[in-house]
């Protein structure tokens, strides 16, 4: 029994890590598509671009998708949990009807041999005190046995009351989970379309989008070569005890560095090829571009040092962190919360995101020296 109980404790002891992580995972998804709508609704009513709309949009029926998935998880474990549930009723209810069948056969003994002169008569004719006392511990032991098997069939029909009211909770949850997941179906069926219609919007004005690109690459070109800059003049210097420590310390956090930022990616990492003319090349991405709430926070990934705060074109205000041979690149503040020389610290508040062209967006870069490097490597 006691192997049972460990067993079924464990059990539940996983499930509840198990919602709270999906629950928790759906939130997040949620806040992520709150973002890209607010996004979206800017984007209409500033710029008008359908490239940056198709972009915004696409990584919105991903993160929809996702979305649904994690109901869909959600919804299998809560049927699981209901079949259990049944299980455990069905259960109860077999030992409450055995229970009951011992009990009522107790009882029928006890109500033929009603009469205490019988019980008195049992005791009286003992050949001895010896066999008396047995007797005696008999009719207790039964009189006890009685008591105890009322009790437990009494503490079993409110278990199973208390099961059959957690079940329909169950029940109702899986209900509404149900409900959500259909709603979410015609929310991604509908941003499907939309998509559509933006492709065809831009396979209409392909000329356009080629000067917007063009503009777009100048721009990029011009951060690189102030980043390659800045770069070569800090690591011009000779590396110091302290700059080695934290070439260590920063070294060994990747993957678990926090984001300078919560908002999902809209741009990653790398090459791309544009998602309509699919042999139009992308300008390099040296970074992430995030997505964010109007005036959020940009926070700091590692202690370090302020090496640069600079105004590029299309990029408004950024700035340089050095954490030993490592940079970290901040980039569309609209504030700026600290000066070149500052020593700061993980966490610490740089400044608040800008909105550019209906664009809320940080684009963040690592550098290992001269290296950029994939910054979601490298954040948890």
């Amino acid at each position: 029994m006691l192997a049972m109980l460990l067993i079924c404790s464990q059990g539940l002891a996983q499930k509840q890590p198990q919602a709270q992580s999906s629950s928790q995972k759906k939130a997040k998804l949620e806040r992520e598509i709150a973002i890209l709508d607010q996004q979206l609704k800017e984007n209409a009513s500033k710029t008008r671009s359908a490239n940056t709309a198709l972009k915004l949009t696409r990584k919105k029926i991903s993160t929809r998708k996702n979305l649904v998935k994690e109901s869909e998880a959600q919804i299998s474990m809560l049927d699981r949990r209901i079949r259990e549930k049944d299980k455990k009723i069905d259960s109860l209810r077999q030992r409450y009807d055995l229970l009951s069948d011992n009990y009522e056969k107790l009882v029928r003994t006890a109500y033929k041999n009603r009469d205490t002169r019988i019980w008195y008569m049992y005791l009286l004719s003992s050949e001895g005190l010896t066999q008396g006392l047995r007797r005696f511990g008999y009719l207790k032991t039964m009189a006890n046995g009685l008591n105890a098997q009322a009790l437990e069939i009494k503490d079993t029909r409110a278990k199973i009351e208390e099961e059959k009211v957690s079940l329909q909770k169950l029940r109702e949850e899986a209900s509404v989970l149900r409900s959500t997941r259909v709603g979410e179906l015609k929310k991604l069926e509908a941003d499907e379309s939309h998509s559509a219609q933006l492709v065809a919007s831009l396979n209409k004005d392909k000329a356009r989008y080629q000067k917007e690109l063009a503009a777009k690459k100048k721009q990029v070109e011009a951060l690189k070569a102030e980043m390659n800059k800045m770069v070569k003049k800090s690591t011009s210097k000779p590396k110091t005890a302290v700059d080695e420590k934290l070439d260590k310390e920063f070294a060994s956090n990747m993957g678990k560095l926090p984001w300078p930022a919560d908002g999902p990616v809209v741009d990653s990492f790398g090459k791309h090829y544009h998602p309509v003319y699919k042999n139009v090349e992308m300008p390099f991405n040296n970074g992430v571009n995030i997505a964010l709430s109007k005036d959020t926070a940009v926070k700091a990934v590692f202690d370090g040092t302020v090496s640069n705060v600079v105004v590029i074109p299309g990029y408004k205000k950024c700035v340089l962190v050095q954490h030993g041979g490592y940079f970290t690149f901040y980039c569309k503040l609209a504030s700026v919360n600290v000066k070149a020389g500052d020593k700061i610290k993980t966490g610490q508040v740089l400044g608040r995101v800008d909105t550019i062209a209906g664009e809320t967006q940080l684009h963040f870069e690592l550098w290992e020296g001269k290296n950029p490097q994939n910054p979601e490597f490298w954040l948890k």
